[in-house]
This record gives structure tokens, sequence and C-alpha cells, in this order.
């Protein structure tokens, strides 16, 4: 992107693109730039996900990778938070379901590399305001919210961010040009229309309309019908200025992005849930911590209104601490009359499959602890226990549009806020309960009878009647329809 650069059609401000350029600079003085350099890539086999979904990995190599377009999908995506990993492997089972062998291209995971450098301190940052933002009323009311609802919307951010991602385009050099290529961030599919690829999908996550998400040159997918209007008018990315909306073709509304196993599964598991309820066994619960570590005194919470009806074998809870593990040390510390009630399965990423697999249809009782560091089962153990709970418990973050009953508590960040409205103008899940009387309301009107979970149970399935949860496989057909 030059000086005389516009996105869309809408040409950007001199100052704004200044401004870019110098970040760009800034951020190549620090952290390197690998525009003119060639990184040559190779596959392996992934341990976790592997089986199940077919990925490899893409990691670094001395040789060229050699790779087929015609069968293949790369899965472009970045370690921040757990969403877009979430989204990821969505894309990637969905391509797998499909005949295709997914190849995950990780820019966070290249150590050394400009992308590598630029994405870790950017994590870094975003984690530690997640955190704050749950510890600080102020610092969420005055910083985090606008910084996630109105900085980030502005076109002049992505302007930068196209800048930027010009730095990161060396990782690119072995991929066919043609190769289909689903990004589930808006960087790596920047990098990719940078580095000449043709056939770019860029998935976008959440429901807020940001042009934080726009990689102008690939085909955009947003899971929601408002999400894809405000896309389309570039809704509220200027505000002293009217803009010209997307073009045609640029933005297609698909659904939601869900793995091909919980999709393929949706019937099958409702029908566990409403015969567990039938018969009087426990309501499950899975608790899931996202990848920054935060909302644990809401889960002390939690955990402690459950605690009774746990001991009455009238609930069971499973939580996900994901990579985590000092956040369990954390509210263990809180809860310390609970110790004779916890299974911990920590780091056995075979033991949780198959706990997840028994639990399917075997009575389950108590309180279940899921730790793993790797990344990918840490993302992964949730998918898998999800389809053996009652009720998913979750900020609206990506978990927002999955098909599990839900309840929604206080979101990290202002624009996950339209994810929990999407959940619950579905019927999938509740609206964001925010406060601890909304979540202590909603959680004893779950316990007491089946009616809110049957009534979601009802909805998911109409939903997936009208294709709502299809958004994966849409989204990875695009990329071969443009190849």
């Amino acid at each position: 992107m030059d000086k005389s650069s516009s996105i869309f059609e809408n040409e950007m401000r001199r100052g704004d693109v200044k401004k870019a350029a110098k970040n760009r600079r800034k951020l190549a003085k620090k952290h390197g730039d690998d525009s003119a350099k060639t990184y040559h890539l190779k596959a392996v086999d992934n341990s976790v996900i592997g089986g199940s979904l077919g990925v490899k990995t893409l990691v670094m190599s001395e040789t060229p990778l050699e790779i087929d377009s015609s069968k293949s999908v790369i899965i472009g995506n970045i370690r921040m938070g757990f969403g877009h990993y979430r989204i990821s492997m969505a894309l990637a089972s969905a391509a797998h379901s499909m005949g295709y062998d997914p190849y995950w291209l990780d820019l966070n995971s290249f150590e050394g590399t400009a992308a590598t450098n630029i994405i870790t301190a950017q994590n870094e940052l975003y984690s530690l305001g997640s955190r704050l933002s749950q510890k600080s009323f102020l610092f969420n009311k005055l910083v985090w919210e606008p910084v996630n609802t109105e900085m980030f919307r502005k076109l002049s951010y992505n302007c930068s961010d196209q800048m930027m991602t010009s730095l990161m385009t060396g990782l690119y050099a072995d991929l066919p040009k043609d190769i289909p290529f689903v990004a589930a961030h808006a960087w790596p599919a920047q990098a990719a229309v940078h580095a000449g690829l043709t056939n770019v999908v860029n998935a976008i996550p959440d429901n807020w309309p940001m042009a934080l998400h726009l990689s102008e040159g690939a085909v955009h997918t947003v899971q929601t019908q408002s999400s894809y209007m405000g896309y389309k008018v570039l809704r509220g990315m200027d505000k002293k200025r009217l803009l010209k909306p997307m073009p045609e073709g640029s933005v297609k509304y698909t659904g939601h992005y869900i793995d091909h196993e919980l999709v393929s599964n949706i019937d099958a598991d409702n029908a566990r849930r409403q015969a567990r309820a039938e018969a009087g066994q426990a309501k499950r619960y899975l608790l899931t911590i996202g990848g920054a570590g935060a909302q644990q005194e809401i889960f002390v919470s939690i955990i402690r209104q459950l605690l009774p009806a746990i001991k009455q074998n009238k609930a069971a809870l499973f939580v996900n601490l994901g990579d985590h593990k000092d956040a369990w040390e954390n509210i263990i510390k809180k809860l310390p009359d609970i110790g004779h009630l916890i299974h911990e399965h920590f780091d056995d990423f075979a033991k949780t499959s198959e706990f997840a697999e028994t639990a399917l249809d075997e009575a389950v009782s108590g309180i279940h602890i899921f730790y793993h560091k790797d990344i990918f089962a840490a993302v992964y153990s949730t998918n898998l226990l999800m389809r053996a709970c009652d009720v998913l418990i979750t900020k609206p973050s990506e978990l927002a549009f999955y098909p599990v009953p839900k309840l929604m508590i206080k979101r990290v960040g202002g624009h996950e806020a339209w994810g929990a409205i999407r959940a619950a103008e579905i019927g999938d899940g509740t609206y964001e309960c925010d406060t601890p009387r909304d979540i202590t309301t909603m959680l004893r009107a779950l316990q007491k009878n089946d009616e809110l979970t049957g009534f979601m149970r009802d909805n998911i399935a109409a939903a997936n009647k009208a294709g709502i949860y299809d958004g994966a496989y849409k989204a990875v057909a695009l990329s071969m329809h443009n190849a």
C-alpha cells in the first residue's frame, strides 16, 4: 500500500497514510522486515488434530514445500486468544470432510520472523488488556471497551494494518499463487494478498463490523446477516465522511463457522441431552476459560452457586482451563472445600478424548478439570466436551456461535456483545448475563428443570435445518470456486 492508497475505492487521508507508513517503519526496525525474504516450509503431522481433522502443520524447512493446489487448503491464522484457532479448526474440519487436505499456517509460530515478532508483541498487549478489563471498571469503561468497539472500527486502522502485514510475506514464498487460502484473521489474509495469492478467503469473526477485519483483495465471509449489511456499507468506519460500499461479491454471508464433527452430530447430541433430562440425570455444565485467562472471579462465583446441586448429584461440571493451569490454582484457593469432588484430567489429550467419548452415553458426577499445555489440545478439548454437556457457560466470543445451549456471561471487550445478541435472537443461547444477579437468575432457571434448555435445543435444531451452522463449509467452498 503506497501513499496514494485507498481501501475499496475510499481514498485515505494523507495524514493517516503518513502515520501508517511511520508505524510500518517503526515495526520493521524493531521486529524485522521479511517482505524481500524467502522462507521455505514443510508439512508435519499435527499430533493433536491431525488424526481427526487431517491437519498438517507448516513449519520452517531448508528446502521448498511441495504441495498440490488442487487437493489442498491453507488455513491461515494467528495465536491471539483462542477464538482464531477455534475458527481455524472449524475451517480445517470442514475442508477435511469435503475431501481436501488442510495445512495449518500460524504466523505466530515462526520464531525470529517479522510476523511472529510483531504478533507476539500485539498478543501480549491484548492479553494484558483483557485481564485488566476484568479487574478495573474504569480501565474497562474508558479504555478497553472503546478500543474494542470504536478504535478497531476505523478505516484508518485498517490502513495501518495493511502496511504492517506487508512485512510478513516471506513466509508465503513457497505457496502456489492459486492455492486455496482461508484465513481466520485479517493479518494472514492481508499478507497472502500482498504475497500475490489469488484465492484468498477472509473468514471474519464476531458480529460487530470493524475495519480491523478487512483484507482488500480477499473474499470476506461473515457469520450473520446483520454483519453482512454492516460490512457491505463499511458502517461507522469513518465518522466524518460517506464511504463507498464494498464492491459486489467481496463480502458473503455464510453462517456460523462450526466444525464438521459438531454439525454432523447436532441431532444425535440434542437427543442425548433430552434423554438425560427425561431420566433425571445430573445437568452437565461446561465452563471454559479463554485464551487470555480472564474472568476468574466470575468462575469462582459460578462454581459456588453450582456446588449444592453438584453435591446432590443434580449437576456436574466440566471446567476447561485451556492452557492456563495457573487460573485453576487461583480459583481453588478460593474454593478450598471442594477437593473431594474434583477429578483432574491434566495434560493427557488421549485421556481427555476418551473421557469425552465415554461421557456421551454414560453418567457423570462431580467436577472435572481439564488442562493441556499444548494449544491445540487446550482449544479442541472444548469441542470434545461440548458434545457431552447440556449447557456451555462462556463469554460471548466465538463460542457464542456454536450449536449447544449456552449461558452467556460478561463479555471481555465491547466487540463481543453482539455475539450474545446473535445467540439470544436465534434462541440457542441466553442474552449476555453481565451481572452476578443475572448469572444467578439464569443458573437457577436452567437448573430447576429442562424448559430453558429444551427451548434452546429446539432452536438449535431449527437453525441447523436453516443452514445457520454451515459457514465453515461455505467459506472453504468459496476458496475453491475462486481457484
